[in-house]
């Protein structure tokens, strides 16, 4: 397991992080394809184009 992926998960939902940027942030961070164009939120484009990047700085604007 990759504990860097497995802390900021939790990190960010115990921050009441929308869970839509986190599912995305997940699929990007492991290079998973993206949803299907019907499916996909601002927030979950946000997350999965920062997880990319292995950005963890991006979140924050997406607390609830």
């Amino acid at each position: 397991m990759n504990q860097e992926y497995h802390d900021f998960t939790v990190k960010m939902e115990s921050e009441g992080v929308d869970p839509e940027y986190i599912q995305g942030w997940q699929g990007g961070y492991v290079c998973n394809p993206e949803r299907e164009e019907q499916r996909v939120t601002e927030a979950y484009s946000a997350g999965y184009e920062d997880g990319l990047e292995k950005n963890m700085e991006g979140y924050a604007d997406w607390k609830k």
